[in-house]
């Protein structure tokens, strides 16, 4: 068996063909116009490039090799009008695109009791509101696609259902298995306008015919968001598991069978395609608030714990593990020099990992170990090592923590018939456990009590 997955990200298109097994047999990417941003929130791209960019990268990871199945991942959030035949009338809209934000802030109110069941927010950026701005803005139109919606149209050849997961932003509930129809009556956004909604990994349909080097009778198979399924391809599958994605931001995210609630709005969550749930939270921590020469950085800081704190905020404002719009990064004391600097900053995003981790144990979630990493800052054996420390479990780094390496998951999922537990048990995510260093949990847990205590006194943390 081989399958392929799919990532349309922001600037790029990636493809993955995975066998049974989970060996990557071919990868290939290709680039995207970069979006067009105004200051006055405007985020747009045309929806048209992206079919000719997937068209090629899965063209050239397909070539001679039977596909059994296929599934697409994008970025949360981004939508574009489309005509009856399914072709964009309208730009994109991508997932910072703020002209809906009005539309958001009444759809907040219009359904707050559904969102609270929810343990969600309607952001200023969410889809819904500029689904109705695109209602508004394009009357021509007959409905709206997301990213993934668009593709797999192209590979069946006729329209598809979305997948609760790029829907939830755009205001479907997955509690219920409705859109919020409440919200979307009161803003004058018809139903037909909003496409059927079916389970991550469901068979959306086949390929008809031969189409960018795929056979025909090739399963379409409905993907997740960028983040649920790096997440799934860094190995968080089952309940109880959890992966820290740490790249230019710090994510956490895992898998619960019960929906987790939080008062606080920091903690969010996707529905699994086995009917359990994805809590998660972003946090402005990560790896662009430790910027520098990193391997140099990491020689220099190799002689053990900082003696000062450090909380390296990438931009003002903190929305994971706790939600603060005033939040600043700050440096406890004075370094000694840049290798305690970098030291003390590895440690601060080690910090806001465990806070997330003590958080979820606060709402009654299990975390077990390992936890799995990946992302660019899982590639430093001394952050890593520092996380263990922190956290106190082993971190276990996965090697093929991709969108697409996901979305070839879920394409697997509809191809067994234990769906997504069965295939991850056939494509196992290995891995190296780094595990805690002892001789320097003592100094590591006063440094994060100091870290915590200064929280507090602030007034971001209660």
């Amino acid at each position: 068996m081989t399958v392929i997955g799919i990532d349309v990200a922001t600037a790029g298109v990636r493809a993955f063909a995975v066998a049974d097994d989970g060996r990557v047999l071919a990868r290939a990417s290709g680039s995207l116009p970069t979006p067009v941003r105004t200051e006055d929130g405007r985020s747009e791209q045309d929806a048209r490039t992206w079919w000719p960019a997937v068209e090629a990268v899965v063209r050239q990871v397909s070539e001679g090799r039977p596909v059994d199945a296929v599934a697409v991942s994008a970025t949360s959030g981004t939508i574009v009008a489309v005509d009856r035949h399914g072709e964009p009338v309208s730009p994109a809209l991508m997932y910072d695109d703020r002209r809906g934000a009005p539309d958001n802030a009444k759809a907040s109110d219009l359904g707050a009791d559904r969102w609270r069941a929810l343990g969600m927010s309607v952001s200023p950026t969410a889809a819904l509101g500029r689904i109705a701005w695109l209602h508004r803005e394009f009357p021509g139109a007959a409905g709206i696609r997301h990213t993934p919606d668009l593709i797999c149209e192209k590979l069946i050849g006729g329209p598809v259902a979305t997948d609760w997961s790029h829907a939830l932003k755009s205001g479907y509930d997955p509690l219920t298995g409705e859109w919020a129809s409440e919200v979307f009556d009161a803003l004058g956004v018809p139903p037909e306008w909003l496409p059927d909604v079916v389970a991550p990994a469901s068979v959306l349909g086949k390929t008809g015919r031969p189409v960018a080097g795929l056979p025909a009778g090739c399963l379409v198979v409905a993907g997740m968001t960028d983040g649920c399924a790096g997440q799934l391809a860094a190995g968080a599958v089952l309940p109880g598991t959890f992966a820290g994605i740490l790249g230019t931001t710090y994510v956490l995210k895992g898998v619960t069978e019960e929906l987790v609630l939080d008062p606080s709005g920091a903690l969010y969550s996707h529905r699994h395609p086995d009917g359990w749930w994805l809590p998660g939270g972003a946090s402005n921590t990560g790896g662009e608030g430790v910027t520098g020469d990193l391997p140099r950085l990491d020689r220099l800081a190799e002689r053990g714990p900082a003696r000062v704190v450090a909380y390296p905020l990438a931009r003002p404002g903190e929305r994971f593990p706790f939600v603060t719009p005033d939040a600043r990064g700050f440096v406890l004391g004075t370094p000694a020099d840049e290798g305690e600097l970098h030291r003390a900053r590895l440690e601060g995003v080690a910090f806001v990992e465990r806070l997330a981790l003590d958080r979820l144990r606060e709402r009654g979630v299990e975390v077990r170990g390992p936890l799995l990493t990946a992302g660019g800052g899982s590639k430093s054996p001394l952050w890593t090592k520092i996380r263990a420390t922190v956290t106190g479990l082993g971190l276990q780094v996965s090697p093929h923590a991709e969108t697409a390496y996901g979305a070839a998951l879920l394409a697997a999922a509809a191809t067994v018939p234990g769906g997504l537990a069965e295939a991850a048990s056939r494509m196992p995510v290995e891995g190296t456990v780094i595990e805690p260093d002892e001789r320097e949990t003592d100094a590591l847990a006063e440094s994060y009590q100091r870290f915590v205590a200064e929280l507090r006194d602030r007034g971001w943390l209660s």
